[in-house]
């Protein structure tokens, strides 16, 4: 019996740079560091307070429904990527540095119509964006953004040239701190395929043995990892960086596997449907050891959930969960299990609203983005306690744009192809190009 696949998908740290005049000052600050870090860590493997957030818009979002900022990537510097709507549903790229000074751009060619314009999905620690745009077709090309501002463009060999078609990085992971990217890319067909663009510009495609639509979602010196789809089921998959191909499903999974984040040492993080289309969460360690978990409040109903996004370093987990009402909630799963939920200030309680985090760094800020009561969609930055009590300390919000969410999608089995289409899967709106 075919399975129905109903995929969803789709946040940071203020980096701080100290510069010293004599020696006693440089050995001040590293102690200082090593200090700040294990309080880091240590808030990540037992988090006991909630973080301090931060909510802003980028220059330029549109304030209707549907319309606003999509924050989507940190590094570890606190630096934010992500695009913005605006008034005019065109979508603009953007940075955020840790000062909260912004950058916007448009990829050369990027169409100025509905729909059309540039996104922004990964970040490297140097500063180095990948994303794509559509052009005036609606045609979808992949660049990747020098820290200098210069961006290189480029299409994968054998995608399509028509509407609907194209190159397509995209996911909450889609560069390594090298610069190679991944995404997939839609040929003429209309069928899916993976890809691997090398820091010097060499792209290779690829799919796992039988897939019929192959999605990678984020890729670093572990390898890439994504979903495909074949002819019965929609399997988790970890390219490794000698292009050998290891695919599994998670126990309990009726409705397919969407890894979503890995992270250097391999582990890997995502969900995976039960027979009621509800979603949970996974982590799966190097050596293949699958664990799930959900978090408390969360929905047990069709497309209700726990849904992971991401997974730093030391193996801290964010996403978000949906509950009875439809509402999205942010979550922090601590390396030991132990896991926190958090509301950025002014998200929405409604169905379709809420907090939904995407992106989390080394030193364990997240970022993402809130949709308030009328829709409109803000960047939020989710600053970790470090042990302090960050509920004394109050949320802040600065002005600039807005982030839209979108619904999570499904799609329907009876062709993988037809039921996989642009824009009906993954669920965040960060990832979907329909945002």
């Amino acid at each position: 019996m075919k399975k129905t696949l109903v995929l969803l998908a789709c946040t940071k740290i203020k980096g701080v740079y100290m510069k010293s005049r004599t020696c006693m000052w440089n050995i001040a600050i590293c102690l200082l560091t090593v200090l700040a870090i294990t309080l880091q860590l240590a808030a990540q493997d037992h988090p006991d307070h909630q973080p301090t957030i931060t909510t802003f818009d980028a220059p330029g979002a549109g304030t209707g429904a549907g319309q606003g900022t999509f924050a989507v990537i940190i590094n570890p510097a606190g630096t934010i990527a992500g695009f913005a709507h605006d008034a005019n549903d065109v979508r603009h790229g953007f940075l955020r540095s840790s000062a909260d000074n912004f950058t916007t751009f448009d990829a050369p060619g990027a169409g100025t119509g509905a729909g059309q314009g540039t996104r922004a999905y990964g970040i490297t620690p140097a500063g180095v964006i990948a994303g794509y745009y559509d052009d005036a077709s609606s045609v979808s090309h992949g660049y990747v953004r020098a820290a200098d501002g210069t961006i290189t463009t480029f299409d994968a060999p054998g995608a399509g040239t028509s509407s609907g078609q194209g190159t397509i990085p995209y996911g909450t992971g889609i560069i390594d701190p090298a610069g190679a990217i991944t995404g997939h890319y839609v040929d003429s067909s209309g069928v899916y395929h993976g890809f691997l663009r090398a820091p010097d510009g060499t792209i290779t495609g690829f799919d796992p043995a039988g897939s019929l639509l192959t999605e990678p979602l984020s890729i670093n010196q572990a390898g890439i990892t994504g979903f495909y789809c074949d002819a019965i089921n929609c399997p988790g998959f970890l390219r490794a960086p000698d292009g050998s191909m290891t695919t599994f499903d998670v126990p309990g999974d009726v409705n397919g596997t969407q890894p979503n984040g890995i992270n250097p040492a391999g582990a890997i993080t995502g969900l995976y449907f039960d027979a009621s289309a509800a979603g949970h969460g996974f982590l799966r360690a190097k050596d293949g050891t699958i664990t799930t978990f959900d978090v408390q409040g969360a929905g047990t109903g069709f497309l209700q959930g726990t849904f992971p996004q991401a997974i730093n370093p030391a193996g801290a987990i964010t996403g978000f969960y949906i509950d009875t009402s439809y509402a999205n909630h942010g979550f922090l799963r601590a390396k030991d299990g132990t896991i926190t939920t958090f509301d950025a200030p002014g998200a929405g309680s409604g169905s379709g609203q809420g907090t939904s985090p995407f992106g989390i760094n080394p030193p364990g800020a997240i970022t993402g983005y809130d949709t308030d009561g009328s829709g409109v969609y803000h960047g939020f930055l989710a600053t970790p306690c470090n042990g302090k009590h960050c509920e004394d300390e109050g949320d802040h919000t600065t002005a600039a744009g807005s982030a839209t969410r979108e619904r999570p999608k499904i799609t329907l089995p009876e062709n993988v192809r037809n039921r996989l289409r642009r824009g009906l899967y993954f669920p965040g709106p960060p990832a979907s190009p329909s945002n």
